[in-house]
C-alpha cells in the first residue's frame, strides 16, 4: 500500500474492525466510572447523614401548658400575606415598641435576626404593610408581630395589634 487513498484510508471502518484490546479497556473504564459514581453517592449520603442532627426540631417544653383551643387559633391566623404559622414564630411587643398613626402601624424590631454575642441589637422602626394586619379580634390581648428576616432586611408577615388600639 503505497498510497493511503488507494488503500481505502478515506473509507469509514466498521466498529467491529477495532482491535480486541479496546473492549477490555472500555470495560475497565466503565467499571472505574461506575465505582466513582458509587463513591460519590456514598460521600453525599454520608454528608447528609452528618447534617441531619443539626436540622431537627426540638421540643424544649415551652408549649407544654398551652391551651389547645388557643394553639389552634394561633395556627389558623392569617393576614393578607398568608398564614402567620403559629405563636412560636411570632414575637410579643411592649407598648413602647409599636405605634399607630393615621391608621398605619409601625413596629420596632432588631435589624438582624441574630446579633453578635455580647453586643446589643440595633433596633429599627419598620412600617407594617396594610395587608399584614390581622383583622380578627385579638384573643390573647398582647401585641404580636411575625417578622421575616431576609437579604433585603426585615419585613412583616403578620401583625396583630394589642390593647393600645
Amino acid at each position: 500500500m503505497s498510497n493511503w487513498i488507494d488503500s481505502g484510508g478515506d473509507e469509514p471502518r466498521l466498529y467491529s474492525v477495532r482491535p480486541a484490546n479496546c473492549k477490555s479497556e472500555r470495560r475497565r473504564s466503565g467499571s472505574v466510572t461506575r465505582w466513582r459514581s458509587v463513591t460519590r453517592l456514598g460521600v453525599a449520603l454520608a454528608l447528609v447523614a452528618l447534617t441531619v442532627p443539626f436540622g431537627q426540631a426540638r421540643d424544649r417544653g415551652q408549649f407544654a401548658n398551652t391551651n389547645a383551643d388557643l394553639k389552634a387559633w394561633f395556627d389558623g391566623l392569617r393576614s393578607g400575606k398568608g398564614p402567620c404559622c403559629s405563636d412560636a414564630d411570632g414575637s410579643a411587643l411592649s407598648d413602647t415598641d409599636w405605634d399607630s398613626k393615621d391608621g398605619h402601624y409601625r413596629v420596632r424590631l432588631p435589624r438582624y435576626a441574630s446579633g453578635l454575642e455580647g453586643q446589643p441589637q440595633e433596633l429599627v422602626w419598620v412600617d407594617v404593610p396594610a395587608d399584614a394586619v390581622i383583622s380578627e379580634p385579638n384573643r390573647v390581648g398582647r401585641t404580636m408581630v411575625w417578622p421575616i428576616y431576609g437579604y433585603m432586611g426585615v419585613t412583616i408577615r403578620c401583625f396583630m395589634p394589642g390593647s393600645m388600639t
